[in-house]
Parts: C-alpha cells; sequence; structure tokens
C-alpha cells in the first residue's frame, strides 16, 4: 500500500532538528511520501509573531535541495484555527482507502491528545508515529493509556492499513529548539549552526525574531 507521512508544526523557524526527524523517519520507516505541514494559525498554542506566509519561505528554502521531504501548503489555505482532524478529513478525502497516512508527533504531542479538536477521530482517518526520546515513559492510565492500549502496532502496519494504528519509534532527537532559535536573534547572539543558512539569511534579510514576542 502506498504510505505517505504528514509532519506538522508551526516551524517557527524551521531547523536542522525538524528536518533530520523527518528525514530519518522518512527513511527508516520507508514512507513513499514525507510532506512537512505548517500550520496556519494552530489552535493548541500561542499564534506565531511570524507570519504564515515567512514560514512557509523559510520551509521551502530548507527543502530546496532535499527531494526526499516535500512541502504541504494545504493549512496554509485555510482561514482560522488550524485543526489536524479536519486536515486528515480531506486528504483521506482526496486520496481514499487504499493509501496509508500517517500523521507524526512527538510524544509530548501524544500526552497533550486529549485536548487536541476532535481527536478520538486521528486514529480513524491515519496512523499516528509517536517518536519518543530515549528514557520517556508513557502513562499507564488514562485516555492516552487507552489509546495505547486498543491502537498499538508495529512498524509493518504502516504499509499495510490505511489507518488505525499508533505506532511508537524511539529516537534520538537533535536538542534544537525554536524558541532558543527566537530568543538567541533576540538577544543579538547567532543561531549560526542550528538552523539551514538558507533560513538565517532570509530570518536576517527580514528582521524576524528581533523582539521576544515573535
Amino acid at each position: 500500500m502506498r504510505s505517505i507521512a504528514l509532519f506538522g508544526g508551526t516551524f517557527n523557524p524551521v531547523h536542522f532538528g525538524h528536518l533530520r526527524m523527518a528525514l530519518e523517519l522518512k527513511e527508516t520507516l520507508g514512507f513513499d511520501e514525507m510532506r512537512l505541514l505548517p500550520s496556519h494559525q494552530p489552535a493548541h498554542r500561542a499564534q506565531p509573531g511570524v507570519t504564515a506566509n515567512a514560514r512557509r519561505d523559510m520551509l521551502a528554502l530548507a527543502l530546496e535541495h532535499c527531494p526526499a521531504l516535500q512541502l504541504d501548503e494545504r493549512e496554509l489555505q485555510r482561514q482560522g484555527p488550524t485543526y489536524t482532524v479536519d486536515t486528515l478529513q480531506a486528504l483521506r478525502a482526496e486520496l481514499g482507502n487504499q493509501v496509508s497516512i500517517s500523521f507524526c508527533m512527538g510524544l509530548d504531542s501524544l500526552l497533550g491528545l486529549p485536548g487536541w479538536h476532535r481527536w478520538q477521530q486521528l486514529i480513524r482517518l491515519a496512523h499516528l508515529v509517536v517518536v519518543t526520546r530515549p528514557g520517556w515513559q508513557l502513562p499507564e492510565q488514562g485516555p492516552v493509556a487507552e489509546l495505547l492500549a486498543a491502537h498499538r502496532g508495529d512498524v509493518d502496519v504502516l504499509k499495510q492499513q490505511a489507518a488505525g494504528s499508533l505506532v511508537l519509534r524511539e529516537q534520538t532527537l537533535l536538542p534544537i529548539s525554536a524558541t532558543e532559535i527566537r530568543s538567541l536573534i533576540a538577544s543579538n547572539r547567532s543561531p549560526q549552526y542550528l538552523l539551514p543558512q538558507r533560513v538565517l539569511d532570509y530570518i536576517q534579510t527580514h528582521q524576524l525574531y528581533k523582539s521576544d514576542n515573535q
């Protein structure tokens, strides 16, 4: 079965931690496509101080020489808050039920899943691929524990079924954060080597993140 993976986020700004994780997931799990999906107006966090167009432009620059990763702009074309369930519904309607869709997230996002809009429907529309850091503990009770108990599967299912499984993937993540990068720039310090040079050039040209509220 053809398999498509989505990796969403604000990418404010995109950095090597994002890019390396997406590339490793595509290669190790054998996805046919890995799409990076910048959100327009995230519903579960503060609105980014930098425009959606700027975040998209930085991501496009970062992906320009990496054909393994693709930019998907569908969430930027919607007005109002960005809900993952709406994105997955639209993609499922577009692709039908003969394509496997996986939505990739970190363990912190999984733990916060009960606060997401119509979160119970996500697993019906796609697989959830959760990247865990070595040593992290999974919940033993509550709605997330129940979701794990009901839907936890192995990697093979990502090629065999269209949706319905939660797959855990332990991965050593680069210790880079967009918050740190924004803080460095606001403090007139350099974030060089934390993100692609072309992205840094764009930030400097457009004078982004010069104040803490961005």
